[in-house]
């Protein structure tokens, strides 16, 4: 049998962009599952994303579903929101600006198998101002570099996930570092990893909600304290590998 699928994008001010990528969502996934959902978290946007989005789930087939935050929660807090909606056997997410294309679903679909547990894209080049792409590599090489990551890109949210995972590993952060807080504990639960090359797409709709300078401090605090808690204190790497080895001889009776 195929695998069930959920899709969801994180929304904030993408008006101009989030109808696209969920009718792209739907039809890639009639081509590669029987069974799917497509999720929308709208981290109460002050432009017209819940205008837009009420009117898509009024003419949209009843595989879509709209979570509407009344109150903004911030990146970590939507990524927290859409998997705990999530009811298929596997989670795929990005973002709703289009920077990248979830036709590419496809690819790591093909890459789904019972051994591995996350398909993870990484960007075959960056398509952002020049300012933007350097920023970002020094961010994502120091990033691996303290917290030990094994993947390419830490910065590429095109992620496709077993949904098992989120019984064993539990996320907590409300802001971005939810990137590198999500990547590690997985890793450290033992999860395996294969990574895809995708294609990323410059900006057509809104600006970025994380380089500005309030939203960079904030993740760059919160980046010391989760290296202090995931490296230094090596916290709950114990009880999710515990977690993950229960999960294995489970699936395995």
């Amino acid at each position: 049998m195929k695998p069930s699928i959920s899709v969801f994008f994180p929304c904030y001010n993408d008006a101009g962009t989030i109808p696209t990528m969920v009718i792209r969502a739907i039809q890639t996934l009639r081509e590669i599952t029987d069974t799917y959902e497509v999720i929308v978290v709208n981290d109460a946007s002050p432009d017209d994303s819940a205008r837009v989005l009420n009117e898509l789930s009024c003419i949209l087939p009843p595989e879509f579903r709209l979570i509407q935050h009344p109150q903004n929660r911030g990146y970590g807090g939507v990524l927290r929101s859409g998997i705990a909606a999530a009811k298929m056997d596997w989670i795929f997410y990005t973002d709703g600006d289009a920077q990248y294309d979830v036709r590419e679903l496809k690819l790591l679909a093909e890459k789904m198998s019972d051994a591995v547990d996350v398909v993870q894209g990484w960007k075959i080049k960056r398509r952002d101002p020049l300012h933007r792409i350097w920023i970002g590599l020094a961010y994502q090489y120091f990033v691996k570099l303290i917290f030990g990551l094994k993947i390419k890109d830490v910065d590429c949210d095109f992620r496709l996930m077993r949904r098992a995972i989120f019984d064993v590993v539990k996320l907590e952060s409300d802001t971005g570092a939810i990137t590198f807080e999500m990547v590690k504990k997985i890793q450290d639960a033992g999860y395996r990893f294969v990574e895809v090359p995708v294609r990323h797409f410059y900006r057509q709709y809104g600006d970025s909600q994380f380089f500005n300078m309030s939203r960079v401090a904030r993740t760059l605090i919160a980046l010391t304290r989760w290296w202090w808690r995931l490296v230094v204190k090596q916290e709950a790497v114990k009880e999710y590998r515990a977690k993950r080895e229960a999960q294995i001889m489970g699936s395995r009776q």
